[in-house]
């Protein structure tokens, strides 16, 4: 079996062949910082370890930093101190040095000296075996949030299908093989296995999901709405929740591949289209940016003649006349077809002719108020069909920055998500906006096909799907969601990251791990502190970095028992 010196051969092989050019991925750049804590003590380690290999690499966890700065272990008179990076002058020979040391470390890994991540992978996914079942590492890939169908693995999986195809054992890969298989998406498929993910523990946090679930389903409140014929006719114990993060992972659970339609659901995401195109201040000379205060449908207008918002109808119809200004209507559907798609990353998106008719047919203050505004012949785009799983990913692209998670394509402009989701946040649940954006704090849009566009930005979109709505117009089920969604974890808007011990932090690899840093004491002046601080967390253990008394050291609080 192959060994190796952890502390020097390993980490000259991750940060050599971590800069490999990233291939079928685009990563937001404001991603959370990442922190290490490196040691010169030596291990000797198998390559056949489990996922605590590439997952621990060279790189510990330490203690929260300032943004765009990693935290590294000094050590100064036998104690651990935390130094930034930032503070520390690199001169132009520590940079030429630093070359020679990945140039020399990719030259050893050509040479078959170390080994390449292919390698790493294989041993991770192998555990001790000469062979790997396809269907455990599909298995593991799953665990990771990432699906075979996913756009930027196409490579991968075409290359693993075909390699099946042609070998005598259909269901084994052995080394070889598995590297030519992962080797297009090495880097994507590192990232999952090392847990780089926003959402590292992603198992762990759809279980979660699923209870939050479950526990909404049992809701049976709410009427389908029966003002549209055609929205009459669905089931009100439909009940579907989808999500997708910054980074391509995907849960879902329940009726996600039924489609409906976005309605009102629609209305961000034709605005983001017309900001776009435009720019805010062109399109806020026709629509204005306060909530209503009134019903959805009111023929009326602001103090400047203008519709309050784009979440109203009246907003929205004017909205829909920004977009490509004197094309016809089947011009502007394809254009709006167009983003759309490219939002849910070519996911199912279609048409619902029976729900345009039967909106026609009973749409007459829809109407009205497109005459009132001189326009007409708009309600349309309401009729786009979707399943949660596609409007998940289009939810996904407004958590990203206007890029689609799993293409890696941008799609809208910053400008355009930035003022989107500050109009969702204060404007998109009907009248229940400042209800929801007080208990939740999440943009949010919500229509009365039963859907909830729910946006956690830098982090992840959702689609909640349930017809039964309440007065308000909002799903039932949905809102329950929502409401348990940010009470179980620190998502509100304005959580605090650091102190709210009290949530879960899925953001965090272990969840309920949280790192501090204390100033001088002893083991037991900690642990009384801590129980001053919260009585939530009861374990106190030392992290690696040597313990002094005289010195600042580092702890970690684990969670234990129920929570409060």
């Amino acid at each position: 079996m192959l060994q190796f010196r952890f502390s020097s051969v390993l980490k000259e092989l991750f940060q050599s062949n971590l800069k490999r050019p990233l291939t079928g991925i685009t990563r937001n750049k404001t991603s959370l910082p990442i922190h290490y804590c490196s040691s010169n003590a030596s291990l000797d380690v198998q390559v056949s370890f489990k996922l605590k290999l590439l997952h621990a690499g060279v790189h510990r966890p330490l203690l929260c930093a300032a943004p765009g700065t990693r935290t590294y272990c000094t050590k100064t008179e036998g104690a651990a101190i935390p130094v930034t990076e930032s503070a520390i002058p690199v001169t132009d020979q520590e940079k030429k040095d630093e070359t020679a040391k990945e140039a020399a470390a990719e030259k050893r890994r050509k040479a078959g000296i170390l080994p390449s991540l292919e390698d790493l992978l294989f041993y991770t996914i192998a555990e001790g075996q000469e062979k790997i079942p396809v269907h455990k590492f599909l298995t593991a890939l799953k665990a990771t949030g990432l699906r075979t169908g996913d756009p930027r693995l196409k490579e991968c999986m075409d290359t693993l299908k075909v390699t099946l195809k042609n070998t005598s054992d259909g269901v084994m890969l052995d080394r070889d093989l598995f590297k030519k298989c992962v080797q297009s998406n090495i880097v994507l498929l590192t990232q999952a296995f090392r847990k780089k993910f926003v959402i590292p523990d992603f198992q762990s946090f759809s279980s979660h999901i699923d209870e939050l679930y479950e526990s909404a389903k049992n809701l049976t409140e709410g009427q389908v709405a029966d003002y549209i014929p055609q929205l009459a006719k669905f089931s009100p114990d439909l009940w579907a929740v989808s999500l997708c993060t910054v980074d391509g992972q995907r849960h879902t659970v329940g009726d996600t591949k039924v489609p409906f339609c976005l309605q009102s659901c629609v209305k961000p995401l034709k605005y983001a289209i017309a900001v776009h195109d435009h720019g805010t201040e062109y399109v806020h000379r026709f629509i204005g940016k306060e909530p209503s205060g009134l019903r959805f449908n009111k023929l009326f207008l602001d103090e400047d003649d203008k519709p309050h918002n784009p979440m109203v109808n009246a907003g929205a119809i004017v909205c829909t006349s920004l977009i490509k200004q004197g094309a016809s209507n089947a011009e502007k559907f394809d254009y709006v077809m167009n983003f759309l798609n490219k939002m849910a990353g070519n996911e199912y998106v279609g048409f619902s002719n029976a729900t345009f008719q039967s909106e026609r047919e009973s749409g007459d203050r829809n109407f009205a108020i497109g005459y009132y505004l001189k326009e007409k012949k708009v309600r349309i785009l309401c009729s786009i069909e979707v399943t949660c799983e596609s409007a998940s990913v289009m939810a996904a692209t407004l958590a990203n920055g206007g890029f689609c998670p799993i293409t890696g394509e941008r799609v809208l402009s910053p400008e355009a998500v930035r003022d989107t989701l500050s109009l969702m946040h204060s404007c998109g649940m009907y009248d229940f906006s400042g209800q929801f954006a007080f208990h939740v704090g999440l943009p949010a849009k919500s229509g009365v096909a039963g859907g909830i566009l729910l946006v956690v930005p830098n982090v992840m979109g959702i689609m909640c799907w349930s017809p039964p709505l309440d007065k308000l117009g909002n799903s039932v089920r949905g809102i329950q969601f929502c409401t348990d969604l940010v009470s179980l974890f620190n998502f509100h808007n304005y959580d605090n990251l650091r102190h709210f011990a009290k949530k879960h932090d899925p953001r965090r690899e272990g969840g309920d791990q949280r790192q501090f840093t204390f100033g001088p004491m002893d083991y037991e002046s900690l642990q009384q502190e801590l129980a001053l601080k919260d009585s939530l967390w009861k374990k106190v253990v030392p992290t690696d970095c040597h313990e002094d008394s005289s010195t600042t050291v580092v702890y970690r609080m684990e969670s234990v028992g129920e929570r409060n």
